[in-house]
């Protein structure tokens, strides 16, 4: 997720993108809660495939699959950027879907596989994303700038190489085999190295930064912090599906509902060349929180009962509505339906890297 033009800062030296409270609360403080819970877990959680129903259903389909359609209030909802990006709104699901089936055709493992790595590279952007924004007043020396851009990066590559380095896990991102993995415990101690060498780094420039200016970014140190203990508990710490899942989800589509939010809110400082931002539309005021995540949870729990309906049949207590539509088994029927259901999905992962963009 490439840098935003963020809402104006109230009150503090600090570069929040909307208050201190709202960012602590929403976009820095997820990662942090997520591992205090996770924390907490009963043993079998932590560390095995066990996830009880309701926890999926409010990790998975009321956080996850949620913040997917979120976007729609970026792009199809906001009548400004439908204008924008009115080609490219019609051409990313068209690419995806016709992409996905080709893609299911040749195997269905590659379709979900490819969909893995775009939803992986989709969460690393959204932490650099969110540097960006957390670092956007500093005047950094260039060599400065690279080293908190690589440390945020190494905060959620090297979890995610050194799954792949490893044995299998009791979690898997789409489905099982999804992303390629090798045993290699030489790898593995090697990228620890480095890693905790690339933090020695980092911590050494604050410490000195600090020493010379007396303040620290504290949003950018916080951001980096949590998504570095967060990631580094839920896939190399922990080995459960539950906590995996936790920290992952919570970590991520929490921030990124706030920050759809916020920067799409109204403001008296937003310019004239913004005028999305001085005229509510129907999902915002008085009660807007209300109507945008019923629609997000609405829509989140239509797609996964037509999932679990037609597809998995694996929550029939969840979705009992949705028991009543047909299994789909026949192989080219499955390779037109799947990308359809995936589609959100593809193109949300797609257009996260449009909509995000300075002055969009």
């Amino acid at each position: 997720m490439p840098a935003i033009q963020p809402v104006p800062r109230t009150g503090s030296s600090q570069s929040w993108i909307r208050s201190a409270g709202f960012d602590g609360l929403w976009i820095i403080g997820p990662p942090f809660l997520a591992l205090l819970v996770a924390a907490a877990l009963p043993a079998p959680y932590r560390n095995s495939a066990q996830m009880p129903v309701w926890a999926w259903l409010v990790l998975v389909v009321l956080i996850d699959v949620a913040h997917v359609y979120s976007t729609l209030f970026r792009t199809y909802l906001d009548p400004v950027r439908r204008r924008r990006f009115r080609t490219l709104l019609w051409a990313v699901p068209l690419g995806c879907y016709s992409a996905g089936v080709t893609l299911h055709y040749v195997s269905g493992l590659w379709f979900w596989r490819v969909l893995a790595y775009a939803a992986v590279f989709h969460f690393v952007r959204q932490q650099y994303g969110f540097l960006r924004l957390y670092g956007r007043q500093e005047a950094a020396i260039p060599r400065h700038r690279a080293l908190d851009q690589a440390v945020i990066y190494a905060a959620t590559l090297y979890p995610l190489l050194w799954w792949h380095l490893s044995s299998p896990r009791n979690f898997n991102w789409f489905v099982e085999g999804d992303f390629v993995q090798h045993d290699f415990p030489v790898g593995r101690a090697l990228l620890t190295v480095l890693y905790v060498a690339l933090l020695g780094l980092y911590v050494g420039k604050e410490a000195r930064q600090y020493q010379q200016n007396g303040c620290l970014n504290l949003p950018r140190n916080l951001l980096i912090l949590g998504t570095a203990t967060s990631w580094y508990a839920g896939i190399v710490l922990l080995n459960g599906d539950l906590a995996f899942t936790l920290l992952n989800v919570v970590a991520h589509g929490i921030p990124y509902l706030a920050l759809v939010w916020v920067s799409s809110q109204p403001t008296p400082h937003a310019s004239s060349t913004t005028p999305h931002r001085l005229t509510p539309t129907w999902w915002q005021g008085r009660f807007g929180v209300v109507l945008f995540l019923g629609l997000l949870f609405g829509l989140a729990y239509l797609e996964e009962g037509i999932w679990d309906g037609l597809l998995w049949r694996e929550h029939g207590l969840v979705f009992s509505w949705f028991q009543h539509l047909p299994a789909v088994t026949n192989p080219l029927v499955l390779c037109l339906l799947t990308p359809l259901l995936a589609l959100p999905q593809a193109t949300h992962y797609v257009l996260d890297g449009f909509i995000w963009r300075r002055n969009s």
